[in-house]
């Protein structure tokens, strides 16, 4: 069986790459489990920030390699958080820090200017010097609310209001959430380039 590593030690990612990858019936392994410890993320972009997460994966490891990045781009922030999402106030990963930041950013910004999206970039390189990486990108449009609503999910979930469904990214439960978001759009772009990949190899 074919086997690649996720450039990430997120469970709830590695589950949710598996999940949709399933049909290529390879393996995937969180680098965490080989041994590979996280790499500085010096890109100026989220295509950078993937394709050096993947090539450390792949240099550490002999393997091809899957990385994401991804973040939430506000308009009327020109963009931001952007590559800084999961350190918008500082501290990595505190969500909650995060979401009072970027309510205090846009607490004056009116109703009809609060159009934002979450966007994700995946990678896969075959081998560290891959000239021609796979790369999909997926977003999810929405509005940002000016309250938190929903306890489900992570990051700025709470915030993030699809007006399709009037509900939060918080709301939703997992099936819905995963067959809109940003990264579930990338992956299902992937998933295809993957099959040509395979079916070729």
């Amino acid at each position: 069986m074919k086997r690649l590593v996720l450039a990430s030690g997120n469970a709830g990612k590695l589950a949710e790459f598996n999940a949709l990858l399933a049909h290529l019936h390879c393996e995937i392994l969180a680098q965490s489990t080989l041994g590979v410890e996280e790499v500085a993320e010096t890109g100026l972009s989220f295509v950078e920030n993937a394709l050096i997460k993947a090539r450390h994966a792949c240099t550490v490891t002999g393997l091809p390699a899957l990385a994401d990045d991804s973040g939430l781009i506000v308009d009327a922030l020109n963009g931001a958080p952007g590559l800084y999402s999961a350190r918008y106030a500082g501290q990595p990963g505190d969500d909650a820090a995060n979401n009072a930041r970027l309510l205090e950013a846009m607490r004056d910004v009116p109703d009809g200017q609060r159009h934002a999206r979450f966007y994700a970039v995946i990678v896969l390189l075959r081998h560290r010097e891959d000239p021609q990486p796979l790369i999909a990108q997926g977003v999810w449009e929405g509005q940002l609310l000016r309250e938190l609503r929903g306890d489900v999910g992570f990051g700025y979930d709470p915030l993030f209001l699809d007006p399709d469904y009037g509900l939060t990214a918080a709301q939703m439960d997992t099936a819905l959430k995963n067959r809109l978001s940003h990264r579930a759009r990338a992956l299902a772009t992937l998933r295809d380039s993957l099959a040509a990949l395979f079916a070729h190899a």
